[in-house]
């Protein structure tokens, strides 16, 4: 393994590269003034926390389908708006309860297979559409959606707690394909049951209530390492991780697999003592998982086939979206 070749192709990526951005947007708001209800989390998360009363938190997130996927397969691209809102509010250990979607439509025959989509997600998930906004004359074929959530305050899985010394653990549904319109989705979901992809939900909240891990993310356009490189981010922290370790579907190249977005892929941060549990309700649920590394305390993210090692991202001078 060329592992600074693959570090070079990894941090190159366009899923990671066009994070960036995030920082331009992030810098235009702030939240020092006086609101009426507790934001407990904001930008930087898979998901806004707003504490409703001591005991209860509301979650707020929302996604764009990219314009690739879109084009490339409408409705896959629906189906999908569905399902990467769903593991946003999953990773933070909660419990979906709504969406509304803006929809713009330049070509009839692309909007209605975007619908039709759109529904099977709602309908696979169990989350409903509940409203939004339609543009019958947009410049081009849009589709965003926002997700509302609920959690108990103590129960909330973070990006920004890993704690130095966690073990890394990497958790993946390996049972899947490729997606035949679009190489970088593993479709783990489409042909599952209603049951079975709600149930791998279920156990991210399992996984809150029973506070087994420090923090979480879903693994989503920025690949595996790229994920984790923002959960770090966010954390302030560092990491070594042995991508040796890391659960691989067979025939996937490593660096090919590092950029997919998974249909269920999450990785955590968990105390050394939690992660045997933390992996027995994740298999469980039919998703693999192993530990892959440790948080340390320098802003420092290495990566190790456990031979070499090389530096994939430097947190004190570099950033990959700036929250």
């Amino acid at each position: 393994m060329d592992l600074s070749k693959l570090a070079d192709e990894l941090r190159n990526f366009e899923g990671v590269t066009r994070k960036k951005e995030i920082k331009n947007v992030v810098n235009n708001f702030n939240f020092q003034e006086d609101y009426d209800f507790d934001i407990v989390v904001d930008f930087g998360d898979d998901a806004a926390i707003i504490g409703i009363d001591e005991e209860n938190a509301v979650l707020l997130a929302a996604d764009g389908i990219w314009g690739k996927l879109l084009e490339a397969d409408p409705f896959w691209a629906g189906y999908c708006a569905v399902l990467v809102n769903a593991n946003d509010i999953a990773a933070m250990g909660g419990r979906s309860i709504g969406m509304t979607n803006i929809i713009g439509i330049k070509d009839c025959d692309k909007g209605r297979d975007l619908l039709k989509g759109l529904k099977e997600g709602v309908s696979k998930f169990g989350i409903p559409v509940l409203g939004g906004h339609t543009h019958p004359d947009a410049q081009c074929n849009v589709l965003d959606i926002s997700i509302t959530g609920i959690v108990k305050r103590d129960n909330v899985l973070r990006s920004d707690a890993a704690k130095t010394g966690d073990k890394i653990v990497f958790a993946y549904d390996l049972d899947g394909k490729i997606h035949e319109t679009f190489t970088l989705n593993w479709d783990t979901t489409s042909m599952k049951s209603k049951k079975y992809v709600r149930d791998q939900l279920k156990v991210l909240e399992i996984i809150g209530e029973e506070h087994l891990a420090n923090s979480c993310k879903d693994i989503s356009n920025p690949g595996g390492l790229g994920t984790l490189g923002m959960l770090l981010e966010v954390s302030k922290k560092g990491a070594m991780v042995d991508v040796s370790k890391i659960p691989v579907p067979e025939d996937i190249p490593l660096n090919h697999w590092l950029k997919m977005y998974p249909g269920s892929g999450f990785v955590f941060t968990a105390p050394e003592n939690k992660t045997k549990e933390l992996i027995e309700k994740l298999e469980f649920a039919g998703i693999e998982s192993a530990v892959c590394g440790e948080v340390k305390n320098d802003k420092k993210f290495m990566i190790t086939d456990g031979t070499e090692k090389t530096m994939f991202f430097d947190f004190d001078t570099e950033y990959i979206c700036g929250c």
